[in-house]
């Protein structure tokens, strides 16, 4: 089980290019799909944990899926795999990038690559707003975060914070509401 769980994730941080964004469907096709570990409500679940907890997302997932999969050891093995071969390849790109830098193939290859990463940015956003099943009050704060994160320049974290409190005040507004109706059919 740690084996596949390191090459899983070997795999997918050796050839996931964008970041730990561009990972998300990767990992989602191979640990939700294919080897069917996990619902994918609880790798949106992660996901969510992931992107709200500090560090970077590809880590964060690896530590979240390698723990629900396989506890502990899980984690430390799921994280190696997915930092191990990018940090060999930066370590290899860095020690050759200045000689090449300015080479017109390099840059046409960059060039290239920019729309595939936004696509595999794009995926796994658009496939969490189905999952999620977004109606237009929550289509409407998703609008608003990205504009306010995108063109204000608000920093994520207050976008975090403030949903987290919006959501403890609806979770507990309608917990109140619920015990209302409790004492009125009695």
């Amino acid at each position: 089980m740690y084996w596949k769980l390191f090459s899983i994730f070997a795999k997918i941080g050796a050839f996931t290019i964008g970041g730990g964004v561009a990972m998300i469907p990767l990992i989602e096709r191979e640990i939700v799909y294919k080897n069917k570990w996990i619902s994918s409500e609880e790798f949106l679940d992660i996901i969510s944990i992931a992107q709200s907890a500090p560090g970077l997302i590809a880590v964060n997932v690896s530590i979240f899926v390698g723990h629900r999969i396989a506890g502990i050891k899980g984690s430390i093995v799921a994280t190696i795999g997915s930092v191990m071969p990018p940090f060999i390849i930066i370590l290899l790109v860095a020690a050759v990038f200045t000689t090449f830098k300015d080479n017109q193939t390099v840059q046409a290859v960059f060039k290239g690559i920019r729309p595939a990463v936004v696509a595999l940015i794009a995926a796994p956003v658009f496939r969490m707003a189905v999952q999620n099943r977004l109606n237009w009050i929550t289509g409407s704060i998703a609008v608003a975060a990205t504009v306010l994160i995108a063109f204000l320049k608000i920093s994520p974290i207050w976008i975090i914070v403030t949903a987290i409190a919006g959501g403890l005040i609806m979770a507990y507004s309608r917990q109140d509401r619920d015990n209302d109706k409790k004492e009125v059919n009695r």
